[in-house]
């Protein structure tokens, strides 16, 4: 949280960013000086987004910034700024033409982002002031998706199945949480089955973490996480540039554990449940076949028709044991399909319910905060696309049509009617480096379904 700060009383110790575009460039020059302004025009500023001026007085010392934004963009409006401006504190003038302050000041600080696990930052960044409502506002914000992004971005060597239970337990002590763990065979003598398959090629035990958190008598809210350490495809194997960036499908299960820890954080009036499946899909002699049948923790039986389509099957018995719970709603996050992509990019998390409008107010929800997710349809009839004719489903089938669709259908099977459920399909990643969202691991959607249950249990 070290590039935002909050604001000492006057703007004291602090440089004013007066934020500027094209249609109020005109009005922004007249305030400034003949020497500034002349200075402006020999440095052929123009205030086009993304752009910025450093101002400087009579003696040569910065005392503004001038920035070109789109105001309709408020998110990405300063993310630049932290690396690239001069290490100093800053703050936004009142002249500037941003609305939402806050959301801009968020960006900043997610410009301001790096993972140094492995290697010193570049630079320290720039600070910015702001009010210490807006600091306490944001900083949770901001510490759950730099945790999402370390998680991601952290090599499957020191974040497999175990350390990634360790994030959970280090976030249970610091809630006073409960924490339950089953490991190895105590997946099978629980009636796990489905996890345990898909994990126990590796020499690293696959795993279900559970915390438990809140009051028994506030409303039961169940989130799970997909937390696939590294995804070789199983007997499918990836080819090697698909198998590339496969630390990341344990984007769902950072996402999850950041989403419980702002809930925690926040006192939300809910009795939380986090479930996290931890594995590691591996290629060895134990390793699950394609055409091998596993009776799931909800007794439908599935056939494995690719076992490169595991995330469903370790999601599927976590869907199982959070419906038994009986919970009001769950929420699902996952790095589930390439399919997701193809249909929306990789900006656009795509979101699936069994409840229609419980799903349009999470998607107002994510424009409110600048974090969009797009729904997808539960088209039943595709359901036919994984019929199997050993098993009661099968958990792929042979058409490359409506990808994300066949997934999010296959684990609606394990989620009751009578229990809203939220799934979304999240890329975790940003493939290169743009403002605020730096290239590696990303947080998507986490910021919406804060918004959206914060909305929901509001006090």
């Amino acid at each position: 949280m070290s590039a935002l700060i909050e604001r000492q009383p006057g703007g004291r110790y602090s440089i004013p960013i007066e934020t500027t575009d094209a249609a109020h460039y005109a009005a922004t020059r007249r305030r400034l000086s003949a020497p500034q302004r002349r200075w402006l025009s020999d440095s052929g500023f123009e205030a086009a987004a993304g752009t910025f001026a450093l101002l400087s007085d009579p003696a040569g010392k910065l005392v503004r910034v001038l920035v070109g934004i789109d105001p309709a963009d408020p998110l990405v409006a300063l993310a630049a700024l932290p690396c690239t401006l001069p290490e100093a504190s800053y703050h936004l003038a009142a002249e500037g033409v941003l609305g939402d302050q806050a959301l801009a000041a968020l960006g900043w600080a997610l410009g301001a982002y790096q993972f140094s696990r492995y290697r010193p930052p570049k630079r320290t960044p720039a600070r910015l002031a702001v009010s210490a409502t807006e600091l306490q506002q944001l900083a949770p914000l901001v510490e759950a998706t730099t945790q999402v992004r370390d998680l991601v971005n952290t090599p499957t060597e020191d974040m497999g199945p175990a350390q990634l239970a360790d994030a959970v337990r280090q976030l249970g002590k610091a809630h006073k949480a409960k924490l339950r763990e089953w490991v190895g065979d105590e997946l099978l003598k629980a009636n796990f089955p489905t996890i345990h398959a898909v994990g126990r090629a590796s020499h690293r035990a696959p795993r279900l973490v559970e915390l438990s958190w809140g009051k028994a008598s506030d409303p039961k809210l169940v989130v799970v996480g997909k937390g696939v350490c590294f995804d070789t495809g199983g007997l499918d194997l990836k080819s090697s540039d698909g198998m590339r960036w496969m630390k990341k499908d344990m984007g769902g299960a950072a996402h999850a554990i950041a989403l419980a820890g702002l809930i925690m954080q926040a006192g939300l009036p809910v009795r939380l449940t986090l479930l996290i499946p931890a594995v590691e899909n591996a290629v060895a002699g134990n390793a699950m076949r394609p055409g091998d049948v596993i009776a799931t923790r909800a007794g439908l039986t599935v056939e494995v028709d690719n076992t490169d389509a595991e995330g469903r099957l370790v999601l599927c018995d976590a869907l199982a044991y959070a419906a038994e719970q009986q919970p009001e709603l769950i929420i699902d996050f996952a790095t589930l399909t390439g399919a997701a992509r193809v249909a929306l990019g990789p900006d656009l998390p795509a979101l699936f319910s069994n409840d229609d409008a419980l799903a349009q107010t999470a998607l107002a929800a994510g424009r409110t905060v600048g974090d969009p997710l797009w729904q997808l349809p539960l088209w039943r009839p595709y359901r036919r696309m994984l019929d199997s004719y050993v098993a009661d489903v099968a958990n792929a089938g042979p058409s490359r049509h409506a990808g994300a669709i066949t997934a999010a259908l296959y684990l609606e099977r394990f989620v009751p009617e009578n229990i809203a459920w939220l799934h979304l399909d999240t890329y975790a990643w940003n493939d290169g480096d743009r403002p605020g969202r730096p290239r590696g691991g990303e947080a998507m959607g986490l910021r919406a379904m804060f918004a959206f249950l914060q909305g929901r249990y509001a006090r």
